[in-house]
């Protein structure tokens, strides 16, 4: 049997030319869109320092949290600076307990 997402994966969208935004659910069932999508919209990008503003997130679990990983590495491998403004408690609080909370403020 396959498994179906439960909720479809985030909006990420650029809303200005060092701004990226994300709306909707951050987690198991949609991580591997989203990761996909805002690697995407990374990619597209030409700013050095871009932010990713989380006020949209309506659910995040550690599948998020691996998700801003991935887009963190990526913004490295590229040399520019990424970001995260507005994360949501759930990442914030698995950041800390995994130790990596100084790499996610690093952001």
């Amino acid at each position: 049997m396959r498994h179906v997402a439960a909720t479809a994966p985030p909006e990420i969208a650029a809303v200005g030319p060092d701004r990226l935004t994300i709306r909707g659910a951050l987690t198991f069932d949609t991580a591997r869109r989203a990761s996909a999508e805002g690697l995407r919209v990374l990619t597209a990008s030409t700013a050095k320092r871009l932010e990713i503003d989380f006020a949209g997130v309506t659910a995040a679990d550690s599948a998020g949290l691996a998700v801003c990983l991935v887009w963190l590495a990526r913004a490295e491998r590229d040399g520019r600076e990424l970001r995260f403004a507005n994360l949501p408690a759930t990442i914030r609080s698995l950041a800390r307990i995994s130790d990596i909370e100084s790499v996610i403020d690093r952001a």
